[in-house]
């Protein structure tokens, strides 16, 4: 009230008199030039504060969540010590009000994940290949990383569960990335961005879907509400395979021969990309 009320202490008295003091809501407001006393009580008693907004997009891992929650200015306070595990965050646009930790932004990412498993985990459907909900979130978590098509979601974890049933390996590039770089984007020596090399797909890690059966050992980011749904109500489909049109999309088949054309397809693709990419 600094500036708006020529004593701060006037204002104090009104509330009092006014028996306002204990309905006051503590926050940063914007308060109008030329506002009364009175004027300016009503808005501390509605808690009419400044709300922010931090969006934390889906797929990011938490290292890079850990970092965005860093950089953001309209957070206060230094970075939390505790360690946050893959998938434990969940991402969503956040608002909140001025003064708010980083530490208090964390902490109420990994509180609204748990309660989403809380509510979706006892509704999911029967017979699905995940046993807990920590395996429903590192499911999510590759058909996430897989689709940059919020359309293709339900197909991608039909497919996926699909494969799964039928003792078949997930076989998803972005979770050999993920056993390299955790997840961070492959660069060449030059510092150009790369593709999988052969012998990254042949090494074994506890993430290479293409060499250990059923799920990675942990979530591979942190997937949206979409994507964790999407596991736990797969819709049935006769599509097997799938691989990128490198375009945020895929290209699906329901036998080996057409996917096979649909990866030279998109090799194909992605030679020509990194080629216009290093020309520039």
């Amino acid at each position: 009230a600094e500036g708006l009320v020529n004593d701060d202490q006037v204002l104090k008295l009104y509330a009092r008199l006014n028996n306002a003091e204990s309905q006051i809501k503590a926050g940063v407001y914007t308060i109008p030039a030329g506002a009364s006393a009175g004027m300016i009580l009503q808005q501390l008693i509605d808690g009419d504060v400044i709300q922010l907004r931090l969006t934390i997009p889906e797929g990011l891992t938490t290292a890079q969540i850990l970092r965005r929650v860093e950089a953001a200015e309209n957070l206060t306070g230094p970075m939390p010590e505790v360690e946050y595990g893959e998938g434990t965050l969940l991402p969503d646009t956040y608002v909140f009000g001025a003064g708010t930790t980083r530490t208090q932004f964390i902490n109420r990412m990994r509180q609204a994940q748990q309660d989403l498993l809380d509510r979706l985990w006892p509704l999911r459907d029967e017979g699905l290949p995940v046993s807990s909900p920590q395996e429903a979130v590192i499911l999510a978590s590759v058909v996430e990383k897989e689709t940059g098509h919020p359309e293709e979601r339900g197909m991608v974890a039909g497919l996926f569960t699909g494969r799964l049933l039928k003792g078949m390996r997930l076989e998803s590039d972005p979770t050999i990335i993920y056993g390299i770089s955790r997840g961070e984007p492959l660069y060449n020596r030059q510092g150009q961005r790369r593709t999988l090399y052969r012998s990254e797909i042949d090494r074994r890690t506890d993430w290479n879907t293409y060499q250990i059966d059923g799920l990675p050992k942990t979530p591979i980011c942190n997937p949206g509400a979409a994507a964790i749904e999407a596991v736990l109500h797969p819709p049935e489909t006769d599509y097997v395979f799938f691989v990128a049109d490198g375009k945020g999309g895929h290209l699906f088949a329901k036998t080996y021969a057409e996917h096979l054309r649909n990866v030279q397809v998109y090799r194909q693709y992605e030679r020509d990309e990194i080629a216009r990419e290093r020309g520039n």
